[in-house]
C-alpha cells in the first residue's frame, strides 16, 4: 500500500491487505445448498442502495483482496440512518462513501455507526465516519478493548510468543525467519484512529430506532463478542461474518488469547442462533447477498466442523500429528507462504477444541506440540 496522501490521512494505495488482517475468509470449504437469494447476484452499485426490507437498506463497499466488497447496512434511525460497518482505511473505501453522500445517502443524516466487531473490513473507516459526521460509535466492550489492545501494539518487532506458536506448530525454521522479516503492527495502519469514547453495545440490548428494535445478539468465536442486529418485527438479521452465505468466517487461535477454545464458543454461537432467531428471516450478511435459509446454514457450518473435527480425532489415533500435518484434512485449497499463518490458526483451533473434548492429548517435545488421539 502507499503512503497517506488523502487529505483525511486515510492511505491512497489499493493493493491487497495482508490476510490476516481481515481473517473473514475460512479455509474450510463449506456447502450453502439449499439457500435462496431475493436479489439474485445483484448488488448496489457505486452511490447507490437497495431497499431489502422496511427500515434496512444495503450499500456495498469495495475493496482489495479476494472478498472484493464488504457490505454495509442502513438502519432507518428515525429522521437519520445508523450505519453498520465500514470497510477499511483506505481511499478505495473512502472514496466509496463520498460516493453515497454524493448519491443515495445526500440528504441523509448519519446518527450513528456500530461495528459488529474488530476486524479492519468492519471499524477500518467507523473513527472516520463518526469524526466527519460527528456521531458516536457503537460497539460492544469485548470487541472494542481488542481491537485498542492490537492497535495500541506498535511494535515492528514481530513478538516472541508469535514465532514460539509457529515453532510449537510444526513450521519450519526458514518459515520462521520469513515471519520474522515480515514485521508486526499492520493492523493498526487499516483502521482510521478510533474515538476514545463509545456507546457499549450487549447481548439482549434493544437498540431503539424510532419505528424499528433491533436486538442485539452476539456470536464468538471468529472475534470475541460479535454483534449481530435482529429485527424481529420485520423478520431481518443483520449478521456480520457470523453468518455468511457461502465462505465459514475464520475460527483461529490468535496470539492474543493462545490458550482459548474459539472453536468450542463457535459452536455454541451457532447453537445460540439456531435457538433465538426464527429460520425464516432475511439474512443480511457482511460479505456475499442477502439470504434466506439460516437455519440451513447454521446446520451446514456446524456439521462440517463436527466432521473435521471427527477427521482429525481419526487421523491423530493412527498417529501424532502438528498442526501443519493437519491442513491437507482440514482445508480444500493449497497452504503456502501466503495463508500459513492463518491456516495454522484454524487448525490450533481444531486440535484444542479436540483438546477440550478430550479426544487428543498435546505433547510438547523440545517447543513442538504433537498431538495424540485418546482411545
Amino acid at each position: 500500500m502507499a503512503g497517506r496522501g488523502d487529505d483525511d490521512g486515510i492511505p491512497t494505495g489499493t493493493g491487497s491487505p495482508d490476510a490476516s488482517l481481515t481473517q473473514d475468509d475460512s479455509f474450510t470449504a463449506t456447502s450453502h445448498a439449499g439457500l435462496t437469494y431475493p436479489w439474485g447476484e445483484a448488488a448496489p452499485g457505486a452511490g447507490e442502495t437497495i431497499r431489502v426490507a422496511n427500515g434496512i437498506s444495503w450499500a456495498r463497499i469495495p475493496m482489495p483482496g479476494s472478498l472484493g466488497h464488504i457490505n454495509s447496512w442502513l438502519l432507518d434511525d428515525d429522521d437519520g440512518i445508523a450505519v453498520v460497518d465500514t470497510g477499511i482505511c483506505l481511499t478505495l473505501c473512502s472514496d466509496a462513501w463520498k460516493a453515497l453522500y454524493a448519491g443515495a445517502l445526500s440528504d441523509a443524516r448519519i446518527t450513528r455507526v456500530i461495528g459488529t466487531h474488530l476486524h479492519p473490513d468492519h471499524i477500518g473507516l467507523a473513527g472516520w465516519i463518526a469524526k466527519k459526521r460527528g456521531v458516536k460509535l457503537w460497539m460492544t466492550r469485548g470487541e472494542m478493548l481488542t481491537a485498542r489492545t492490537i492497535v495500541g501494539d506498535t511494535s515492528d518487532t514481530v513478538p516472541e510468543e508469535v514465532l514460539v506458536q509457529s515453532r510449537a506448530a510444526g513450521w519450519s525454521e526458514a518459515a520462521i525467519e520469513r515471519q520474522r522479516g515480515e514485521g508486526w503492527g499492520r493492523f493498526a495502519a487499516m483502521i482510521f484512529p478510533l474515538p476514545r469514547s463509545y456507546v457499549r453495545i450487549k447481548d439482549g440490548d434493544s437498540l431503539d430506532m424510532g419505528a424499528h428494535k433491533w436486538r442485539v445478539v452476539t456470536g464468538s468465536g471468529h472475534s470475541p463478542e460479535h454483534a449481530c442486529l435482529w429485527n424481529e418485527r420485520e423478520g431481518v438479521l443483520v449478521s456480520g461474518d457470523q453468518v455468511l452465505p457461502r465462505i465459514s468466517s475464520n475460527v483461529s487461535v490468535n496470539i492474543t488469547e493462545p490458550d482459548a477454545d474459539p472453536l468450542g464458543e463457535w459452536l455454541a454461537s451457532i447453537d445460540k442462533l439456531l435457538a433465538t432467531v426464527p429460520a425464516d428471516v432475511l439474512t443480511c450478511p457482511a460479505h456475499g447477498e442477502p439470504f434466506k435459509g439460516l437455519h440451513v446454514r447454521l446446520t451446514a457450518l456446524r456439521d462440517e466442523h463436527r466432521m473435521r473435527l471427527y477427521k482429525l480425532a481419526e487421523a491423530a489415533a493412527e498417529a501424532p500429528m502438528r498442526a501443519v500435518d493437519t491442513f491437507p484434512l482440514l482445508f480444500n485449497r493449497p497452504i503456502g507462504e501466503h495463508n500459513q499463518g492463518l491456516a495454522t490458526g484454524e487448525a490450533l483451533a481444531h486440535l484444542k477444541r479436540l483438546e477440550v473434548e478430550g479426544r487428543v492429548t498435546r505433547e510438547d517435545r523440545d517447543g513442538v506440540w504433537w498431538y495424540h488421539g485418546v482411545a
